[in-house]
């Protein structure tokens, strides 16, 4: 069911309309439902537990929200560079400052789709829909130059995209974005190889079956980005948010309990099982 990259952004639409729906949700996207269709919901059917693990991403989508409001209500930025945008509605959806400029960027298809499923529904801030295929370099340096000289301090958002990229294309990647100066910050999510194992095994039929297989996990961890220019200034394990906003999986808690009977650097080796990250221009 998954054809293409751009599908995923249907599968991830699906937990976030699960989230909404609940009387406890901890974030609202009144258009996930909408976004996803029943394609999506399709998707979600044919993956191996596909709603019991939707706690992942749903604590992300969570994470990457309280960090774009700290950064917008902090007067921090003027840009939000959105890469790879998929189905992602914060532009609708958060209370961003009108002023804001706002930049969702991905592939025509599925950008196309989004724009005009949300046809006549007015952004929270000053937006832009950009399709661009982030794996040709010249384009995206052209885009990010564009972006760049009408931005003084702008916010780059990653969110599920890096784990579809091969190392060297991420590499690429973090060194155009650091050839901008107006690019501060950069808030990505990132797996572990065991993880990224973990994830091949229960899914990885369904996204090669897209030409979108799991790929990137670096065992050195965010320092791979330091090279590139960029350094970690706050991780978030996904698994200590997901006890802090009651949305882990069942017996999590027993987990966290051996956790704690483990040596630091086991500790410090699980906390990074998976997590989101920003990081900073050096």
């Amino acid at each position: 069911m998954i054809e293409n990259v751009s599908d995923t952004a249907r599968w991830v639409a699906v937990y976030r309309a699960m989230e909404s729906e609940r009387p406890d949700a901890i974030f609202h996207d009144a258009y996930a439902r909408k976004l996803a269709g029943e394609k999506g919901e399709a998707i979600v059917g044919e993956m191996k537990r596909g709603r019991q693990m939707a706690w992942p991403m749903i604590v992300r989508t969570a994470i990457f929200d309280d960090i774009v409001m700290r950064k917008v209500r902090g007067g921090e930025v003027d840009t939000v560079v959105n890469l790879a945008c998929g189905l992602d509605a914060r532009a609708w959806r958060l209370p961003l400052n009108p002023e804001l400029r706002w930049y969702d960027v991905d592939l025509p298809g599925i950008l196309d789709y989004k724009t005009q499923t949300l046809a006549g529904i007015p952004t929270n801030c000053r937006y832009d829909a950009i399709a661009v295929d982030l794996t040709d370099a010249a384009r995206r340096q052209a885009l990010f130059a564009s972006i760049g000289a009408q931005s003084k301090r702008a916010l780059v958002l990653a969110e599920g995209l890096l784990v579809y990229l091969t190392s060297e294309q991420v590499a690429g990647l973090a060194t155009d974005l650091h050839a901008i100066p107006s690019f501060h910050w950069w808030l990505i999510d990132i797996a572990s190889p065991r993880l990224l194992q973990m994830m091949n095994k229960m899914w990885g039929k369904n996204v090669q079956a897209g030409n979108a297989p799991f790929l990137f996990a670096p065992a050195e961890g965010t320092a791979f980005f330091e090279p590139h220019g960029w350094r970690e200034v706050e991780f978030r394990s996904t698994g200590e948010e997901a006890m802090r906003l009651k949305r882990g999986m069942r017996m999590l808690w027993i987990w966290a309990t051996i956790g704690r009977l483990m040596s630091k650097r086991k500790q410090e080796e699980y906390r990074r099982f998976s997590g989101s990250v920003l990081l900073e221009r050096m």
